[in-house]
């Protein structure tokens, strides 16, 4: 018996196949059809997925077989990857001098006479094993056998990568899942550090407004009030979002009847924008079916930019809603100082800014209309804007019903 020489590329050749961590899985169907036809095709009893590692060759499917590897000094496979782009075909192991007198061919359970194997290559080339068919009686196969050998051990190797992106994909997945249980947690501990000073602000408005109340006018018990209502949407709105993350759902997934006015009204009042400003409405009592927070962190952020991006000394923003057969369409539209042409596609991407600062002569962080430009995406829509410089900007943006 001869033994098989150890191919040049051995070292890259078993860290290839380990790093596919197929050794010793579990049968797979795909696979096993593979074996299923090869046999068939070549009308022989016997065929199997090789794999072969560092002692052994291990059957990842097999046909017609009990054994599950054997050694690889006595495989006929460990001959087969010495030539990785060559079909190894034995008609008749007693006369082939690599294998007249290997075990394989004597032994009368488990005889091997006919073998015929084609390499199993990795990406890179480097053969991992074989698919190969066995008859315990010599013989030969047809060219048309050969032919379709090949390509089904090709098969095999699109199999063995497509697990092995999924494999990846999988890891990915699991990596995402664990920073979304740190983002969880780190919102948990950021929703605590909000809310409480949030709490302290109304308990704070409550206690003033009873202690002080004999001295206070009209506008004083207003502004009292207005401070802590709006301490409490604010903790409305941060338990809403907190929500979303402790669900686990995707945005569009927790959607819930609303008027649009209704919600208008609240962010306007919440982010205090009646002063030097007129806002426009669409019409009350139209109600919509949408995810409730997602659509205010949108408005939030869309009214915010109005305002604060605006030179003029009466601001004025227009807010209209429409429905299409599939979608709710939305628009704000204001006066502002615009968006140059040729800024109008980058400024939905992260961290992009315009070189102008807002009215109290800040920059922005380049965060807002990306983070917008996400939501509308969740919800099934997207977002486009139309504007001129030095006067004003209009963004549109889709929900999916």
């Amino acid at each position: 018996m001869i033994i098989p020489d150890t191919p040049v590329n051995e070292k890259e050749r078993l860290q290839a196949l380990h790093e596919l961590e197929i050794l010793d899985t579990e049968s797979e169907e795909t696979f096993d059809n593979i074996v299923e036809l090869a046999a068939s095709v070549c009308n022989v009893p016997v065929s199997l997925i090789t794999l072969v590692d560092d002692d052994r060759q291990w059957f990842k499917s097999k046909i017609g077989t009990k054994l599950c590897d054997s050694e690889r000094n006595k495989a006929y496979c460990s001959h087969a990857i010495l030539k990785p782009h060559e079909l190894t075909v034995v008609e008749d192991a007693t006369t082939d001098e690599r294998f007249s007198e290997n075990p394989l061919a004597l032994d009368s359970g488990n005889r091997i006479k006919f073998y015929a194997g084609m390499p199993i290559l990795n990406s890179d080339g480097l053969p991992l094993g074989t698919l190969c068919v066995i008859d315990e009686e010599p013989r030969s196969i047809s060219s048309s056998q050969r032919k379709m050998l090949k390509k089904l051990a090709k098969q095999v190797e699109v199999l063995i990568d497509l697990r092995n992106k999924n494999a990846l994909l999988e890891n990915v997945k699991d990596d995402l899942n664990d920073h979304n249980r740190v983002l969880k947690d780190f919102a948990g501990l950021v929703s605590h550090d909000l809310k409480m000073p949030l709490a302290n602000m109304v308990l704070t408005a409550d206690i003033l407004k009873k202690r002080l109340s004999p001295k206070l006018d009209q506008q004083d018990i207003d502004h009292l009030d207005y401070l802590k209502n709006s301490g409490l949407r604010l903790s409305d709105y941060i338990t809403d979002v907190l929500n979303y993350y402790d669900s686990g759902k995707l945005l569009y997934e927790t959607s819930e009847e609303f008027d649009i006015h209704e919600l208008l009204e609240h962010i306007i009042d919440l982010l205090n924008l009646t002063q030097d400003c007129v806002i426009n409405l669409p019409e009350e009592n139209q109600s919509i079916i949408c995810n409730r927070a997602a659509l205010t962190q949108i408005y939030i952020n869309l009214l915010s930019n109005s305002f604060k991006y605006n030179d003029k000394e009466r601001i004025q923003i227009d807010l209209g809603y429409r429905e299409s057969a599939t979608h709710y369409i939305f628009y704000v539209k204001d006066n502002g100082i615009g968006i140059p042409q040729d800024r109008q596609t980058e400024i939905f991407n992260l961290f992009s800014t315009l070189d102008q600062g807002d009215r109290y002569g800040k920059s922005g962080n380049g965060i807002g209309l990306s983070t917008v430009k996400k939501i509308v995406q969740r919800l099934g829509g997207k977002i486009t804007v139309d504007s001129k410089e030095g006067e004003g900007a209009t963004f549109t943006f889709t929900v999916k019903k």
